[in-house]
C-alpha cells in the first residue's frame, strides 16, 4: 500500500511549473471563486455544468421559424489599464458582454450564451472573480447564460501585472427580422440614444491626454463630483432591455452600435448605396469628459467624431410617422433618447451638419 507521502509525490510536479511562471493551484482557486458567478447565468437552455470541455446549449427554435444564428466577438481595449490603476475589474466584465451584446442587436438578435478568454501574467484569483462577476451581472440582465470559457497563464507573453479579457457572444434571430430593413429611405429619422461615456473605445488617447501628458490623479472630479477613475470606468451601455420589444416591429428599420470610427464610420456599416444619413451636430448635449480631452490634447472635432461616440452609443433608424411614438417608449424605458438628423438620398455616405471645434467649447 502506498503511504500518505507518496501519494502526494504526484504533486511535485506542480512546483516546476510554478517556478517557470504557471501556479495550477492559483487557477484551481480562480475557477472555485467563479463558479457560483457563472452558474447565476443559468437558462433552462444550459446543460451540464461549469468545468466540461464544452458548453452545452440546447436550442429549441419556433415551429414555422427560420432560425439565423449570429456571432461576435470583440475585447475592451485600454480601458483595461484603468481598471487596473482603480483596482476594480468588475466594469470591465460588464462592458465586454454588454459591447458584444449590442454588436449582434443591431442586427436584431437576442443573445444566447457567451464564453471569455481571459489571460495574464500570473494568475490573480481576485481579479479574475471581479471581471467574472461583471461578466455574469451583464449576462443576467440580457437573460444571456455566461456558457464558459478559459483562464491563461502566460508569463513569457505577457509582462508582470499585464493581462487581456476577450468576449464571444452567440445569439439568434429569424431570417425575415434581420436588420438592417430593405425598407430604409429617405425621410427615416436617426435616433440617438446617449452613451455613458467613452463605453469601450478612445481610451488610449485618453489615456495619453488626461493621464500620460496630463497626469491627472484618477481618485480626484475632472469633470462633476465623480472621481476620473469612475468616470473613465463608467459600463458601456447595453441597448437590448429598452429595445427588445422592438426588434420585430417594422417601423424599427436599422440599428447601428457606435463604437470605435464612431458615427461617421459605423451609420455607413447600415446603409445601401441609396441613402445617406444628415447629422445635425448639436441636437444632443456632448457629456463633458470628451471636451476634455479633445482640448487638452488638441483633438480637432473631426478626428474626434471619429474616434469617441461623442454621447450616442447607438443610432435607431425609424419610420418617420413613428419616431415620437418610438422616442417616447424609449425614454419611458430609461434611455437618454434625441433626434440627431434623417436619411437623405445618396450614396451611403454620413453628412455632419454643424460640425466645428466651438462643439467642445459649448461642454467646458
Amino acid at each position: 500500500m502506498d503511504t500518505a507521502d507518496e501519494k502526494d509525490d504526484w504533486r511535485m510536479g506542480s512546483e516546476a511549473y510554478k517556478k517557470a511562471g504557471v501556479d495550477i493551484d492559483a487557477q484551481d482557486d480562480a475557477i472555485d471563486r467563479i463558479k457560483g458567478h457563472v452558474k447565476s447565468t443559468r437558462t433552462d437552455a444550459v446543460l451540464g455544468d461549469v468545468g466540461r470541455f464544452g458548453g452545452l446549449f440546447a436550442t429549441r427554435w419556433e415551429t414555422g421559424s427560420e432560425p439565423i444564428l449570429v456571432a461576435s466577438a470583440d475585447g475592451v481595449g485600454t480601458k483595461l489599464k484603468i481598471a487596473a490603476r482603480v483596482g476594480d475589474y468588475t466594469t470591465i466584465g460588464q462592458c465586454l458582454v454588454n459591447h458584444c451584446v449590442n454588436d449582434i442587436l443591431v442586427q436584431g438578435a437576442h443573445p444566447l450564451f457567451f464564453m471569455d478568454y481571459v489571460s495574464m501574467s500570473t494568475m490573480d484569483p481576485p481579479l479574475v472573480e471581479g471581471v467574472v462577476s461583471g461578466m455574469a451581472k451583464a449576462c443576467r440582465e440580457s437573460g444571456c447564460a455566461l456558457l464558459g470559457g478559459e483562464l491563461a497563464e502566460m508569463p513569457g507573453l505577457y509582462q508582470p501585472g499585464d493581462f487581456d479579457i476577450a468576449g464571444f457572444v452567440v445569439g439568434q434571430v429569424d431570417r425575415s427580422e434581420v436588420l438592417p430593413r430593405e425598407t430604409l429611405a429617405p425621410g427615416d429619422v436617426l435616433l440617438g440614444l446617449g452613451s455613458t461615456g467613452l463605453h469601450t473605445n478612445g481610451y488610449s488617447l485618453a489615456i495619453r491626454v488626461l493621464l500620460e501628458d496630463g497626469a491627472l490623479p484618477l481618485d480626484e472630479p475632472l469633470v462633476g463630483d465623480e472621481p476620473l477613475g469612475r468616470t473613465l470606468l463608467a459600463v458601456h451601455r447595453c441597448y437590448l432591455p429598452s429595445l427588445r420589444g422592438w426588434l420585430r416591429d417594422p417601423r424599427l428599420k436599422g440599428l447601428a452600435h457606435i463604437t470605435g470610427g464612431g458615427l461617421v464610420d459605423n451609420l455607413p456599416r447600415i446603409l445601401d448605396a441609396k441613402v445617406s444619413a444628415r447629422i445635425e451636430v448639436g441636437t444632443w448635449p456632448v457629456p463633458p469628459i470628451f471636451g476634455e480631452i479633445a482640448r487638452r490634447g488638441e483633438v480637432s472635432v473631426d478626428e474626434a467624431f471619429r474616434v469617441f461616440n461623442l454621447g450616442i452609443g447607438l443610432v435607431a433608424v425609424v419610420a418617420a410617422d413613428a419616431a415620437d411614438a418610438i422616442a417616447a417608449a424609449l425614454t419611458d424605458a430609461g434611455e437618454a433618447v434625441y433626434r440627431i438628423g434623417e436619411l437623405v438620398p445618396g450614396d451611403g455616405g454620413v453628412d455632419l451638419v454643424g460640425a466645428s471645434d466651438s462643439l467642445f467649447e459649448a461642454v467646458a
